[in-house]
């Protein structure tokens, strides 16, 4: 694991939500669409809560694989509470796959970077951010640097004065 992979998960851990609703899932799809447009990235874009999705969208260049990418990266965080690409960087650390180390099929499960969990604090991890279609590292850290854009906003919009 190198050096900017550690930063991002030691990132991720820090960048935990007061609340997290319908409104703020909302946010971050178009702040994630927006930057992907902007660079030019085919990606899908998908925002979802206790099994409910709240957000999805599909930019130019991706296709219903991408759609299935994002279900099986997000089945990684709901059985892991962690992010698919933690569990990737582990898994390979290890020199196995999920299905050695957990019985799970990679048709059910994509231990790749993406799909990031949606932590609130005194409730723990209650959905995911995922972007598909970009190498492994780029969906994670495109996930990432939403969350902490979207933390920073409102953190900005609360301060007294």
């Amino acid at each position: 694991m190198n050096l900017e992979d550690l930063e991002l998960f030691a990132e991720q851990g820090r960048l935990q939500f007061e609340r997290f609703d319908f409104d703020d899932a909302y946010a971050i799809g178009l702040d994630l669409v927006a930057i992907a447009r902007e660079e030019k990235r085919a990606v899908t874009v998908d925002i979802a809560v206790n099994g409910q999705q709240l957000f999805h969208a599909a930019l130019p260049g991706t296709s219903p694989d991408n759609d299935q990418w994002v279900v099986r990266k997000n089945r990684v965080v709901g059985r892991f509470f962690n992010s698919s690409f933690y569990i990737a960087k582990l898994l390979e650390s290890k020199g196995q796959s999920m299905e050695e180390v957990y019985g799970l099929p990679s048709s059910d499960f994509a231990p790749f970077g993406g799909a990031v969990p949606v932590t609130v604090k005194g409730a723990g991890v209650i959905g995911t951010i995922t972007v598909s279609g970009l190498p492994a590292q780029e969906d994670h850290k495109m996930a990432v640097e939403a969350i902490r854009r979207h933390l920073a906003r409102h953190e900005t919009a609360s301060l007294p004065g």
